[in-house]
């Protein structure tokens, strides 16, 4: 099925999407993509705006994938509004939208999984066991159907950029890969479509994870370089607000893997709850050091 809505296609057949992609290529267009689940926010339209300025097409998908969802998480509640997600991308001027359904990206038979190994363990992987197998997955279908040369993802999401980023090296996709700065509501609340389900008092103490990450750039640009000094003031900080912490880690930002000391571009990972919502959050951090010359000193992301 094809449709359109002004100037944008919407589209629900992967055949008709990737005959829509292979015109796009005979034209000699470059063609950037926006994967999403929908109930688009802020950071969503503002990771199409960054694509827009780097492709010269746009294809956005909206599809809620039930394979990263374990069994007990929220896939059946997760918030859905497809017409309400069209008009917030109008102005952005999206190509085309591909919203498929589940028998389409799943048909009967459907055996075939992509995982990523070592940078999937720890962080979210460790209580969402079978996420990222399933991110991966509708990812690599959404790049064959697709076909882009770019894809846009947030840094919100830092594991699963990296895990992106990995499977795409690891298995010669030809598809560059650019990780956007997370986007924040006026309170430093990192955008999120599952912040919909915060209660006023949740929200409260959700904030608080923002300042948290801002608490801990403090004590690294003193040049505190012990990770677990700065983990145990962010995390006595998000307990003090009432949440529940799922993890907190310093890790190297290439391979997640947890770093004693703070290095080079080391990478702050937060997951705690808010009530019965599970939110996550990173920062880089940065540490001063000093010139060659001694004379004065600097900061720098470590």
């Amino acid at each position: 099925m094809l449709s359109t809505n002004n100037r944008t296609q919407i589209v629900t057949d992967p055949l008709q999407m990737q005959a829509i992609s292979s015109k796009w290529r005979a034209e000699g267009r470059r063609i950037a993509f926006v994967p999403t689940m929908g109930a688009l926010h802020e950071g969503h339209l503002e990771l199409l705006r960054k694509a827009k300025k780097i492709g010269d097409k746009l294809a956005l998908s909206i599809y809620v994938n039930p394979k990263q969802f374990g069994p007990k998480e929220d896939f059946a509640r997760y918030p859905r509004d497809l017409s309400g997600d069209l008009s917030k991308v109008s102005p952005i001027g999206v190509d085309a939208v591909f919203f498929p359904s589940d028998w389409q990206m799943y048909p009967k038979g459907h055996q075939t999984f992509v995982e990523v190994t070592d940078a999937t363990k720890g962080l979210c992987g460790a209580s969402r066991p079978a996420h990222f197998r399933g991110v991966t997955t509708i990812v690599l279908k959404l790049f064959n159907i697709v076909r882009p040369d770019v894809a846009v993802f947030g840094e919100k999401d830092y594991q699963q950029l990296v895990t992106i980023r990995t499977m795409v090296r690891d298995l010669n996709v030809p598809v560059e890969i650019i990780g956007v700065e997370t986007v924040r509501e006026n309170n430093g609340l990192a955008m999120s479509s599952r912040n919909a389900y915060l209660s006023p008092s949740e929200r409260i103490s959700a904030v608080s994870i923002n300042k948290a990450l801002m608490f801990a750039k403090q004590i690294a640009s003193k040049n505190e370089g012990s990770s677990l000094k700065i983990i145990d003031s962010v995390e006595r900080m998000l307990s003090g607000s009432g949440l529940k912490i799922d993890y907190v880690k310093i890790c190297d930002p290439e391979t997640l893997k947890d770093t004693p000391t703070t290095a080079p571009r080391s990478r702050l990972l937060i997951a705690a709850f808010a009530g019965k919502t599970r939110l996550i959050d990173n920062c880089e951090l940065y540490v001063l050091v000093s010139t060659p010359s001694d004379k004065q000193s600097i900061l720098t992301p470590i």
